[in-house]
C-alpha cells in the first residue's frame, strides 16, 4: 500500500472547503471521510494536485486563489434569456436551473433576475472569483 497520494491514487480524507473569511461551504471532518478516486472527476483537478505528495496522517490547510481553485468570475457567462425560453413555471431569483445547449450539452445556471420579459443568468461556477481554503486530512492512500 503506498502511504503518499499520486495523480491516479483512491484517497480516503476529511476534507473542508470554506470561504477565505473561513466561512464553511462543504466539509466531510464532522461526519464520515470521503474515499475519491483522483483522475476521475471526483473532485477538481486543482484540487487533485495540491492532494500529490501528501502523505497519510498529513493534515494540511491550503490557501487557493481563483485561478487554483474554480476560476477566475467571467462577466461572459453571465446572459440575458429571453423569459419565453425558459420554463413556463413560477421561477425566483437565485434559484438555479438546468439548460441546453445547442451541442446538446447541459449547464446550470443562477437565475439572478427574472420578470416576464427576460432573465438574467449567470453560468460561473458559485465559488469562482473567490479564494478558497482547503484543509485536509489524509487518512489512507491506495
Amino acid at each position: 500500500m503506498t502511504q503518499t497520494v499520486q495523480p491516479n491514487s483512491l484517497v480516503t480524507l476529511h476534507y473542508r472547503i470554506a470561504l477565505e473569511n473561513g466561512q464553511p461551504l462543504i466539509s466531510t471532518f464532522e461526519g464520515t471521510p470521503a474515499t475519491l478516486q483522483l483522475g476521475c472527476g471526483d473532485l477538481l483537478p486543482s484540487l487533485e494536485r495540491v492532494l500529490e505528495g501528501l502523505e497519510v496522517g498529513t493534515r494540511q490547510l491550503f490557501t487557493l486563489a481563483p485561478e487554483q481553485a474554480f476560476g477566475p468570475y467571467n462577466p461572459e457567462l453571465v446572459e440575458h434569456v429571453k423569459r419565453e425560453h425558459m420554463p413556463d413555471q413560477e421561477i425566483e431569483p437565485m434559484t438555479i436551473m438546468e439548460f441546453g445547449a445547442p451541442d446538446g450539452n447541459r449547464y446550470s445556471g443562477l437565475v439572478r433576475e427574472i420578470d416576464d420579459v427576460r432573465a438574467i443568468v449567470d453560468f460561473n461556477h458559485p465559488l469562482a472569483g473567490k479564494t478558497i481554503r482547503f484543509e485536509v486530512d489524509i487518512i489512507g492512500v491506495l
